[in-house]
């Protein structure tokens, strides 16, 4: 019976356990964002949330805590300075994504991320539609009329591309030009044996 049994093994000793959350733990603050076994993610997300915790605190006993769980001070720092204070949630920091099956061994996989992933990568957090509305009409500010657009055409220099393209074609009349010289002079030639 497997009465009062808590948590999942994955086939490890206790030392190895706790290496491999230490691993996942420490690419998720480094990256944001991993992809792992489903099984894997969701014992991860209970260690990763709890040292969240631990971020928001941001006391030094609290470092000290995290430093304990992930002896890593480039990723503990990152976690006090950089994350943890971008997270406006009391909890629930992360999510578990169900992606796909791996090939070879059919397990399912899945990706952890934070549920703030785009506020912590930079994007701010806009809606998409606010973004869609600014883009239109930054476009249609940008848009000017056919009549300004074949003036400018007509005016842009030309590119390094077109540069190269001319050359090459004044290069072949010249040899043609060459040659054209060269075959009226045997042609004289010719004409003066004669």
């Amino acid at each position: 019976m497997r009465h009062r049994v808590a948590g999942r093994a994955f086939g490890r000793t206790a030392n190895q356990r706790k290496a491999l959350f230490r691993g996942l733990v420490t690419s998720l603050f480094d990256h944001l964002k991993i992809e792992t076994t489903a099984a894997k993610a969701k014992a991860t997300k209970s260690m990763a949330e709890k040292l969240i915790t631990l971020g928001k605190k941001g006391d030094i006993h609290s470092r000290r805590l995290a430093l304990s769980r992930i002896p890593n001070k480039k990723v503990v720092t990152k976690l006090f300075t950089e994350i943890a204070p971008k997270i406006e949630r009391s909890s629930g920091y992360l999510r578990v994504v169900k992606t796909r099956f791996r090939a070879g061994d059919n397990s399912d996989m899945a990706i952890l991320e934070f549920v703030d992933y785009d506020v912590l990568k930079g994007d701010r957090g806009e809606k998409k539609e606010d973004k869609k509305e600014g883009k239109k009409k930054a476009k249609a500010a940008d848009k000017p009329d056919t009549k300004e657009k074949k003036a400018k055409s007509a005016d842009k220099p030309d590119t390094k591309e077109k540069k190269e393209k001319k050359a090459r074609t004044a290069e072949k009349e010249e040899v043609k030009e060459e040659k054209a010289e060269k075959a009226e002079e045997s042609k004289e030639e010719a004409k003066k044996e004669k």
